[in-house]
């Protein structure tokens, strides 16, 4: 085995001054795969990602050349090994600019300003710069992973913050009257302000131009043809238009480097200026790519036709003709194992691990020698087996730390089966059928779920699931869009067998996979999206969470299960948001019949609404009263907005309004005459509180309270009024009480038929005689003298008989 896969040093370099080297790892052999590249626009993705080409319009191709033929409308996206990912046709006017973002979507925008998210599938999210952008038109932009900044017709500049169509951003003006020679982004995670930084090559001099303000850096050696930021936003590399390649802080404090790329002897002008890592510089032609080190120390790499190269965290992917290649310095770890006549104590215990192997005895010596540093030499070697590529010299590494923690008393393995995992997801993506070149550090810093995301987003649900399980990440997002393509996939118009055939197999899947934990709202809603909304209500029968299951229930217009779904939550706000969103989209009697219809089940709702009415809406309320029939509820609540009302012509109304809802009930009789005298006293008031000039308040008061304000302000016939409920009470109660004197002033009040009695009742036999003799009644008259009780009492209604006629 040794023979057959070569020595890592093999691949390395070391710079002029022997300290440093690089080194350039051959990843995919493409041959014949790629068209020229000389001949199209392209745009690569960071952490081994897809690369996107479009004919170069400005450029003529000669007709059956060598390669895939391609319309100059079109874009071919492919992988670094080669492979065909996706063709795009547009006809959305001229293109400005294409790129990438983090999550590999490629983005292309054009001269109107309108841009577009495509995902690796060719689905779109469609987004535009404004009317502004459409009115001057964009002559040029920068894209970044999380953003982009344009340049518009007047020369300002309008940044986009993230992907989610928020509206552009309008940057410092940075007074130009003429396009920039050069420039480029400082994307806001790269700079110290967390804001964009745009740096644009004016005249001698570059610009820095951010949210609110452009300062002239005063430098006088420009103009400059390429403007280049290093991946962490530090250093800048410039070339202008003399090929002085030169590498400056970004805040212009510090020249670190500078480099005549004329002395090389290329042919042809540079392509591209791309940083290696945050440490070199590589310069391209269309057959050469040269590294120049920190110190103007460079190195040569050759190649066959025209190249592109995409800056990394790490190093440089290169992706020629025939091969996709990844240029890095050499590790520390691995110039600490591998470097020839090392000494450290990674490379001793390598050397100890290959000697025990072999029977040697000179494995137990090595380890004596380094056993204080033992430690240091097992997690050297465990990183040194991240960083290699090939999978023989990984086990190799990691067999040799394994081999020395055996002589630690204490050690904690848990880096080492971190790697492990590591090494085998990435060796599982690098495959050239998956094409994801992948470093261990572009893996650290952009996590695993990333790498997970980025493989559903070729549905490669298969290994995302295994890459999910073996790392114990949770599956959803991966279930999530399997189901989403398996339904985008399937037949727009589905009967319902096919919509509850899919819904099973989707169900099952879940279960099985996600163990009943994934959420089915976001699949339905893509099945509505879709079209499939009876597959979506399918769908949404097993969401166990009415929050995930409500929003979308309304946003499908499936209104009563909302509602129903709500209640049953029992979640008081749920309902509140249901009923207020309802009540905004649905007329007025749809909403109430709706709630009316829902019976004892949404009972609940009603009393909700009820409840928020009479605090916030009472219009409402009094609505619903009325469209539900409820005519004691509608009088009650027009009593108690009359006890709340100060102008006396609208409580009068709102008084009016109850007895009308108490007479349209048949059981209400009493309350509705009981409504009509309130009334009557409430405009007796009014007047009399006109009659004294309003000097005494009447309106509201009791009727006792109003009878004694009259006789108290000398308004003793305005007090003379009959009372609501007869005066009869009042003479019996008088009578009970031992007063039949009082009660004998209240008779001439009540009813005539009833006053010979009530005098009796009294003792006033006199008084119940004259009644008789006034009426007529002789015969009541000899009734009283024969009930008298003494003769004196009964000569005088005698007398009173005798002179009736």
């Amino acid at each position: 085995m040794d023979s057959v896969v070569e020595h890592p040093t093999a691949t390395w370099e070391a710079m002029p001054e022997g300290n440093v080297f690089y080194r350039r790892l051959r990843l995919y052999s493409i041959p014949g795969k790629l068209p020229d590249l000389n001949d199209f626009v392209i745009a690569g993705c960071r952490n081994g990602g897809p690369i996107a080409l479009m004919r170069d319009s400005s450029k003529i191709i000669a007709i059956g050349s060598a390669g895939p033929a391609f319309s100059k409308f079109q874009i071919q996206i492919y992988s670094p090994a080669g492979e065909g990912l996706l063709l795009l046709s547009w006809d959305q006017g001229k293109i400005i600019r294409f790129g990438w973002t983090a999550d590999e979507r490629l983005v292309v925008l054009n001269e109107e300003g309108t841009y577009r998210l495509y995902d690796l599938q060719g689905d779109y999210k469609q987004c535009s710069l404004g009317s502004e952008a459409a009115e001057m038109g964009i002559i040029d932009a920068r894209i970044h992973e999380n953003g982009l900044v344009a340049l518009s017709g007047s020369l300002t500049l309008l940044e986009v913050k993230d992907w989610e169509g928020s509206r552009p951003l309008t940057l410092a003006n940075p007074g130009l009257s003429e396009p920039p020679h050069a420039w480029a982004v400082i994307p806001p995670d790269q700079n110290i302000s967390r804001h964009v930084e745009v740096l644009l090559s004016v005249e001698n001099t570059i610009l820095a131009v951010d949210n609110l303000e452009g300062i002239d850096q005063r430098i006088a050696r420009g103009p400059f043809l390429r403007v280049s930021p290093s991946p962490n936003g530090k250093l800048l590399a410039l070339l202008n238009y003399n090929g002085l390649l030169w590498v400056v802080s970004t805040d212009f404090q510090r020249s670190l480097a500078e480099f005549d790329t004329q002395t090389v002897g290329a042919e042809g002008p540079v392509n591209q200026v791309e940083w290696c890592g945050n440490d070199a510089i590589l310069v391209t032609w269309n057959n050469l790519a040269l590294l120049v080190g920190p110190s103007g120390d460079t190195l040569r790499y050759f190649y066959a036709g025209a190249i592109f190269t995409v800056t990394e965290i790490d190093g440089v992917h290169v992706i020629g003709q025939e091969v996709c290649d990844f240029i890095q310095k050499v590790p520390a770890s691995s110039v600490s194992v591998f470097r020839p006549g090392s000494t450290s104590p990674s490379a001793i215990l390598f050397d100890a691990w290959v000697s025990f192997t072999r029977r040697s005895s000179k494995a137990d010596e090595s380890i004596r020698s380094i056993r204080p540093e033992l430690a240091v030499a097992v997690n050297e070697c465990i990183d040194a087996a991240g960083h290699e590529w090939e999978s023989y010299w990984q086990r190799r590494l990691l067999s040799a730390a394994k081999f020395g923690w055996g002589f630690l008393d204490l050690y904690n393995p848990s880096d080492f089966i971190a790697m492990g995992q590591s090494l085998k997801v990435l060796n599982s993506v690098r495959f050239y059928e998956i094409g994801m070149p992948l470093t261990y550090s572009q893996y650290q810093y952009a996590s695993p779920m990333h790498l997970i995301t980025r493989l559903t987003s070729r549905n490669l649900h298969l290994l995302a699931l295994r890459i999910s399980s073996y790392l114990s990440l949770k599956p959803d997002i991966v279930l999530k869009h399997w189901a989403s393509a398996k339904i985008a996939r399937s037949k727009p118009t589905a009967a319902d067998g096919e919509d509850e055939e899919l819904c099973k197999v989707i169900v099952d899947k879940f279960e099985k996979l996600g163990n009943g934990a994934v959420s089915y709202a976001d699949i339905a809603r893509r099945a509505w999206e879709v079209g499939r909304a009876g597959l979506a209500t399918k769908l949404l029968d097993h969401e166990t969470r009415a929050l995930d299951q409500v929003p979308l229930l309304l946003t499908m217009k499936e209104d009563r299960m909302a509602l129903l779904k709500a209640v049953d939550s029992g979640d008081t706000e749920l309902v509140y948001h249901v009923l207020l969103h309802l009540h905004k989209r649905l007329p007025l009697g749809s909403f109430f019949r709706l709630i009316e219809d829902g019976g004892e089940r949404l009972a609940p709702a009603s009393r909700l609404l009820q409840v928020y009415a009479r605090e916030q809406n009472r219009e409402m309320l009094r609505d619903f009263y009325y469209s539900d029939d409820r005519r004691v509820e509608s009088a009650a609540l027009a009593l108690e907005e009359a006890s709340r009302m100060t102008d006396q012509a609208a409580v009068i109304t709102s008084v009016k309004a109850a007895e009308k809802f108490f007479s349209e009930d048949k059981e209400r009789t009493f309350e509705a005459k009981m409504m009509d005298e309130s009334v009557r006293l409430l405009a007796m008031q009014q007047q009399l509180e006109k009659d004294c000039d309003g000097k005494t308040k009447f309106f509201g008061t009791s009727v006792s309270e109003t009878i004694r304000n009259c006789l108290m302000n000398g308004m003793s016939k305005k007090a003379d009024k009959r009372s609501p409920i007869g005066y009869e009470a009042f003479v019996l109660h008088l009578v009970e009480a031992g007063h039949p004197k009082e009660a004998s002033a209240y008779v001439m009040r009540c009813d005539a038929p009833k006053r010979v009695d009530l005098y009796v009742l009294c003792d006033d036999w006199r008084a119940a005689g004259r009644e008789c003799k006034e009426r007529g009644d002789k015969k009541g008259l000899e009734q009283l003298k024969n009930r008298c009780p003494n003769s004196l009492i009964a000569r005088e209604l005698e007398m009173m008989g005798t002179s009736m006629k």
